[in-house]
C-alpha cells in the first residue's frame, strides 16, 4: 500500500491522499471492509439527518423558538428507564483532561493523573490525512505501551505504570464533516465513521482485555435522532465483531442548542450505550449564535469574555443538564475552563489557576461528576476541588438536583445576560480568529493565545459573533455601530500588528476569516471551507450544500 502515491480501489474504497508512513497498519483490507459496511449501511440516514439541520435552522431562523417536543413527552415523563450502569473505568470521572492525539499530547496526557484522556480527532484536531492516520496509531500504539517521544530539546516522554493511566474515551468527527481521502463508491465517508470505525475496529477486544472497553464522546448532536443514528451504529458494530451488546460507552456533548432541548431523550435513544452528557460551553454558545443570529437585539450577545457560566442562559442549561442526567442514572461532566497556566508568567499562572478553580467550584456545587481541564498542569485544581465535594464517593448520581424545573423558556433568555460590546472585544476576535485559523492550517487545532485555550469552537464564537453584530448593526459602548466597512477597517489593522514567520498561514487563514464572517450568507462552521480548500489533496471549492449543513 505504502508504495502508492495516487488514488487506488480496493472493494469499492478509493484512497486519494499521499500515504503516511505504518498506514498499512490501520488501513488494513478487513478495517477498510468494517467501515464501509458502517458508511454503507447510514449514508443516506446521516445525509436526511443533515438536511433535517436545514430545515430547523430555517424554522429557526423564520422565528419558530425551540421547545421541548411533545411528541416525546411520555419519554421525559416516564420515571421508570435508566441508562446502563457505569462502565469498567468510567465510574470515577471528577477529572479529564482533553486534547489532541499527537505523540506528545498522549503521552502527557496518560501521564496527568487525570481520571479520563478525552481524545480528539474533533475540534482540537486538524483532520488532515496524516493526523487522522497518526492518531489512530498513537492510540493503538499508548494501548500496546510501545510510544514515546523525545522532543527537540531532548527531553522524554514515557508512559506511567498501566494502573496510574486514565481511560481513553475517544471523540470522532462531527456528523457535518467529510473525509475527502477516503470515498466509498464515489462518495466521501463522514469523518466520524472513520475515526470511530478504526478505532473501534482495532482496540475493541484490546481494551476489553484491558479490563475497560471501547468508549467515546459524540460531537455536534442537534437531536436524539441523531443519537438514534450513533446508536444503531454501535449495534451494528458490535455485532460486525461479535463483542456483547451494551459495551460501547459514549457520553454525548450537550453543544448544540437545539440539543439542550432534548437531553432526556437523547439519553434514552442511547440507554444501552450512554455514559453520560457534556456541558460543552463553548460550541454551545456558537450554536445558540448561528441559530439566532438573524433574530434581532434580543439574541445579541455582549463581548465574548463577557459571556460567562453565571449567564441566566447558561445557568439554565448547566442546571438542567445535571438534572436530566442524574434522574437517568447518566453521569454529568462540566465544561472546559478556557484558562491555561504559564510557567513562564507567574502572574497568569496564579490568574489561571483562580479562575479555572472557581469554574469547578460552582461545577462541583452544582451536581455536576467531573469536569474537563485542557492542560496536564490544572489536573490537580480540578482534582482538589471535587475531592473535596465528592469525599470517598466516585459521583454524585445521588444528587437528583429535583429543586431545578425544566424551562425551555429560560434557555433562550439570552436577553437577561449582562454586558457590552467593546472595540477592544471587536479586536480581540478578529486577532483570535485569524490566529486559531492559521495554527489550524498548519496542522495544530488547539492553540493558547493570551493564555486561554483556543479550539475550533472558540475560534467559531469569535467569527459568527462578528457576523451577527453587523448584521444586527450592533452599537459598542462608546456608541459606535457595528458596520461592514468598520469591521474591514479593523481587521486591516490586526492583521498588521500580527507577528509574521517563515512558513506561516496568515494570508490564508485571513481568506478564510473574512469569507466566515464577511460574506452575506452565513457558513455553517469555518472549518469546511478551510478543510475543502486547504486540507484535501484535490484543493476543491467547498460545494453550497456543505457550507450550509450542519
Amino acid at each position: 500500500m505504502n508504495s502508492f502515491t495516487d488514488s487506488f480501489t480496493i472493494n469499492g474504497i478509493t484512497l486519494t491522499a499521499q500515504p503516511v508512513c505504518r498506514q498499512n497498519e490501520v488501513l488494513t483490507p478487513d478495517a477498510l471492509a468494517f467501515i464501509a459496511r458502517l458508511h454503507r449501511t447510514t449514508a443516506a440516514r446521516r445525509q436526511e439527518l443533515l438536511q433535517a439541520r436545514r430545515t430547523r435552522r430555517a424554522g429557526i431562523t423564520a422565528g419558530a423558538d425551540p421547545r421541548f417536543l411533545r411528541e416525546t413527552e411520555d419519554i421525559r415523563n416516564d420515571p421508570t428507564w435508566r441508562v446502563a450502569p457505569p462502565a469498567p473505568g468510567l465510574e470515577d470521572r471528577r477529572v479529564e483532561i482533553t486534547g489532541p492525539v499527537d505523540k506528545k499530547m498522549t503521552i502527557n496526557a496518560l501521564n496527568s493523573g487525570a481520571k479520563v484522556w478525552l481524545a480528539d480527532m474533533e475540534d482540537s484536531s486538524t483532520p488532515t490525512w496524516r493526523n487522522v492516520i497518526k492518531g489512530q496509531l498513537n492510540l493503538t500504539d499508548a494501548l500496546e505501551r510501545r510510544i514515546d517521544f523525545t522532543s527537540p530539546e531532548g527531553k522524554e516522554y514515557k508512559l506511567r505504570p498501566a494502573g496510574e493511566l486514565p481511560t481513553i474515551v475517544v471523540r470522532p468527527r462531527g456528523w457535518h464533516l467529510p473525509e475527502k481521502h477516503m470515498l466509498i463508491d464515489g462518495e466521501p465517508i463522514a469523518g466520524g465513521i472513520v475515526d470511530f470505525g478504526l478505532f473501534f475496529f482495532h482496540n475493541a477486544r484490546r481494551l476489553l482485555a484491558q479490563g475497560k472497553g471501547p468508549y467515546f464522546y459524540l460531537p455536534k448532536i442537534e437531536n436524539h435522532l441523531e443519537a438514534r443514528l450513533w446508536n444503531d451504529i454501535f449495534i451494528l458494530a458490535q455485532d460486525l465483531l461479535g463483542i456483547p451488546q451494551g459495551t460501547i460507552r459514549a457520553t454525548v456533548l450537550i453543544e448544540t442548542i437545539t440539543a439542550a432541548f432534548e437531553m432526556e431523550e437523547i439519553l434514552y435513544e442511547l440507554r444501552n450505550h450512554a455514559a453520560g452528557l457534556n456541558a460543552g460551553r463553548w460550541d454551545y454558545i456558537f450554536s445558540l449564535i448561528k441559530n439566532f443570529r438573524t433574530r434581532g437585539p434580543r439574541f445579541v450577545l455582549p463581548d465574548r469574555a463577557q459571556v460567562t457560566m453565571t449567564a441566566p442562559f447558561m445557568r439554565a442549561y448547566t442546571e438542567q443538564l445535571v438534572r436530566a442526567c442524574h434522574k437517568r442514572g447518566a453521569m454529568a461532566i462540566g465544561g472546559m475552563a478556557a484558562a491555561v497556566p504559564n510557567r513562564k508568567d507567574p502572574e497568569a499562572n496564579a490568574n489561571a489557576f483562580e479562575k479555572v478553580c472557581a469554574d469547578k467550584t460552582r461545577e462541583a456545587n452544582d451536581g455536576f461528576d467531573g469536569s474537563w481541564v485542557a492542560h496536564p498542569d490544572l489536573v490537580p485544581v480540578c482534582r482538589e476541588v471535587f475531592d473535596s465535594i465528592l469525599g470517598d464517593k466516585p459521583n454524585q448520581l445521588d444528587r437528583l438536583r429535583e429543586d431545578v424545573t425544566p424551562d425551555d423558556r429560560a434557555l433562550i433568555n439570552v436577553a437577561a445576560t449582562t454586558g457590552t460590546i467593546t472595540e477592544q472585544g471587536i479586536r480581540n476576535n478578529i486577532e483570535v480568529g485569524i490566529r486559531y485559523i492559521e495554527s489550524w492550517l498548519r496542522g495544530n487545532g488547539a492553540v493558547a493565545i493570551h493564555n486561554l485555550m483556543e479550539d475550533a469552537a472558540t475560534a467559531e464564537i469569535s467569527r459568527s459573533q462578528l457576523w451577527q453584530w453587523i448584521y444586527a448593526r450592533a452599537i459598542t459602548d462608546h456608541g459606535e455601530i457595528i458596520t461592514h466597512e468598520w469591521i474591514e477597517e479593523l481587521l486591516d489593522e490586526e492583521f498588521a500588528r500580527l507577528e509574521r514567520f517563515d512558513g506561516d498561514r496568515f494570508e490564508d487563514a485571513r481568506d478564510i476569516f473574512e469569507e466566515v464572517t464577511l460574506a452575506r450568507d452565513f457558513p455553517s462552521f469555518l472549518t469546511l471551507p478551510a478543510y475543502a480548500r486547504y486540507l484535501t489533496e484535490a484543493r476543491e471549492k467547498a460545494t453550497i450544500e456543505e457550507l450550509a449543513a450542519a
